[in-house]
C-alpha cells in the first residue's frame, strides 16, 4: 500500500509540473495596442496570452517581425511554436488555431467632416475610395467587395501609413482596427478621426505550426481560456 501511495504521489507530482520548465517562443507583429516591443508589457493581447500561461508555469517569449517575415517563420521555424496576435483568416496555411485570447474589431474610418454615406460595404466600395492594410487577409465580406471593386482600393503597408492616406484626403474612408488606428492617431497628434461604423469584432487568436508537442500545447491553451471564461 505504501508503495501505491508513493507511486500515485510521484504521478501527480510529475503531471502537475509537466509544463513547469517549458518554454512558448512565439512571433507577433508591432500592432499597438495589442503587441509591441516597447509598450507596456508588450501589448495587451500578449499580456493576456502570457497571463494564461503563468497558471501553467510556462515561460512566454515574444519576439517581434513584420507580419509576412512572422508568418514564414512560424510555418517553417521549429524554434516558434506559434503567431499570436492575428485574425483567424491572417494565418499561414495548415495552421492550429486557439479559441479567442483576445478580441479586435474591424471598423470603417474617416476624417472628421467628410461625407462617407452607404447601406452596405458593397456599396461602401463602389461608391469611395477605401483604404486598406495591404499585409492584412480581410474577412470575406470585405474582400469580396474589394474584389468587385478593385479601382476604389488603395493599399498602406501598414496603420501608420494608412493614417497618412487618410489624414491627406488620399482614401476618403479606411477599414482596419479602429483601437490600432486611434493609438496611431494619438502618436502623430491627430484628433480627427471618426468611427462611421463597426463592422464586426474579430477574434484574437495563437495560430500555431502543426505537429504533435503543438497539437498538445493548443489542448493545453484551449483548457486555460475555457477556465478563465468560466471564472
Amino acid at each position: 500500500m505504501l508503495i501505491n501511495k508513493l507511486i500515485i504521489i510521484l504521478i501527480v507530482t510529475f503531471m502537475s509540473n509537466v509544463y513547469a520548465e517549458e518554454t512558448w517562443k512565439i512571433v507577433s507583429i508591432s500592432w499597438e495596442p495589442y503587441s509591441g516591443p516597447e509598450i507596456k508589457n508588450q501589448g495587451r493581447s500578449i499580456q493576456k496570452l502570457r497571463e494564461l500561461l503563468q497558471k501553467e508555469n510556462i515561460k512566454l517569449i515574444v519576439e517581434f517581425y513584420p507580419w509576412k517575415r512572422a508568418k514564414y517563420l512560424v510555418k517553417k521555424d521549429k524554434e516558434f511554436v506559434g503567431i499570436f496576435p492575428a485574425w483567424p483568416e491572417d494565418v499561414f496555411d495548415g495552421a492550429l488555431i486557439s479559441p479567442a485570447i483576445d478580441w479586435s474589431e474591424i471598423a470603417i474610418i474617416k476624417v472628421s467632416g467628410s461625407v462617407v454615406n452607404f447601406n452596405s460595404i458593397d456599396e461602401l466600395f463602389e461608391k469611395y475610395p477605401i483604404g486598406i492594410v495591404s499585409t492584412y487577409i480581410y474577412p470575406k465580406v470585405i474582400t469580396d467587395a474589394m474584389a468587385k471593386y478593385s479601382h476604389n482600393v488603395g493599399y498602406a503597408p501598414n496603420e501608420r501609413s494608412l493614417l497618412k492616406q487618410l489624414e491627406g484626403a488620399r482614401e476618403l474612408a479606411a477599414i482596419t482596427d479602429p483601437l490600432v488606428m486611434q493609438y496611431q492617431a494619438k502618436k502623430e497628434g491627430i484628433t480627427n478621426l471618426e468611427v462611421i461604423s463597426i463592422i464586426m469584432q474579430k477574434e484574437l487568436v495563437l495560430a500555431f505550426r502543426d505537429d504533435e508537442e503543438n497539437r498538445n500545447r493548443l489542448t493545453l491553451l484551449t483548457r486555460l481560456i475555457e477556465e478563465s471564461e468560466d471564472k
